[in-house]
């Protein structure tokens, strides 16, 4: 008598796939429903001029010269940080619009 001709006691063909792509649907709804981190929002006038490295007499082409000088050393894409794109990006909203 061979392994083969008694009845398949394992689990059902395809069950392992059904599981996986379970895991996979219960995963990815836990990573898209989760609550995401609160960031802090730039209110300080005189933090947002610190960051851009200006003084409080600077007006609004002196804010976006400062914003393109230091946002060419700290984008992501020169290896600098996301957090640190967004902090200068918010200094300079900040600032023009109260300049407006």
């Amino acid at each position: 008598m061979s392994l083969h001709d008694g009845p398949h006691h394992g689990p059902p063909q395809g069950r392992g796939v059904t599981w996986i792509a379970t895991a996979l649907l219960i995963w990815l709804a836990w990573r898209y429903l989760r609550p995401k981190p609160k960031q802090r929002v730039l209110t300080d006038e005189a933090e947002a001029r610190a960051i851009l490295g200006i003084d409080a007499y600077a007006d609004a082409d002196a804010i976006r010269g400062a914003h393109r000088r230091l946002i060419a050393s700290v984008h992501p894409d020169r290896g600098g940080s996301t957090d640190l794109t967004r902090r200068v990006n918010a200094a300079r909203d900040l600032l023009l619009k109260r300049t407006r």
